[in-house]
């Protein structure tokens, strides 16, 4: 699970990093971000939140959007890039599982692998700051709403954090309950599952 989650976490960050210098901006790529070495991706504090609670991050890639030739739409496909990554992964994780049939525990790794990177990409999409679905939905939204832009990007972080407690200290999750449909049909379309 956890070498998994680091490495889904640390592709992901890279896949930000990589469309963000692809678009112009260095930024993160003078900061060493532009690398699949997970020392420069994980946040401490986010990784023991992930070993002890169940749910973390990783540092977000710094973007100077001044550096991008189209800073509206250059922000949306920067956030895309990462849920895009893991779906990617996923994909890989899922074919492998299809070519070997089931292999034991190779094949158990490689479900959890899937699972994970499904999950990743699914949560991200969410149109909650600070979430890459934000940006995307900002991206979307700013020219015929920006107060509700502003207003999500201000209050997005308290909501996502409200939501996440919720679910932890109840038996009853939100967010779970607007990811699994995603999660259950990118897992029977990678895996048949």
């Amino acid at each position: 699970l956890i070498p998994s989650l680091i490495f889904a976490l640390s592709f992901h960050e890279y896949a930000h990093a990589w469309m963000a210098y692809k678009c112009g901006d260095n930024t993160a790529a003078r900061m060493g971000r532009l690398s699949m070495n997970p020392i420069a991706h994980l946040d401490p504090m986010g990784s023991l939140m992930i070993l002890f609670v169940g749910f973390g991050w990783a540092k977000p890639v710094p973007v100077d959007s001044s550096y991008l030739n189209n800073p509206r739409t250059d922000m949306m496909k920067i956030a895309f890039a990462g849920p895009a990554s893991n779906l990617l992964l996923a994909f890989i994780g899922g074919t492998l599982i299809r070519i070997i049939g089931n292999a034991g525990c190779l094949t158990s790794m490689l479900y959890i692998f899937t699972q994970i990177n499904i999950s990743l990409a699914v949560f991200n999409m969410i149109p909650i700051s600070p979430l890459d679905g934000s940006q995307i939905f900002s991206g979307f939204m700013v020219k015929r709403n920006p107060q509700l832009v502003m207003k999500m990007q201000m209050y997005g972080p308290q909501i996502l954090m409200g939501l996440i407690l919720f679910g932890m200290f109840t038996s009853f999750s939100p967010i779970w309950l607007v990811m699994s449909p995603f999660v259950n049909f990118f897992m029977y379309l990678f895996i048949g599952v």
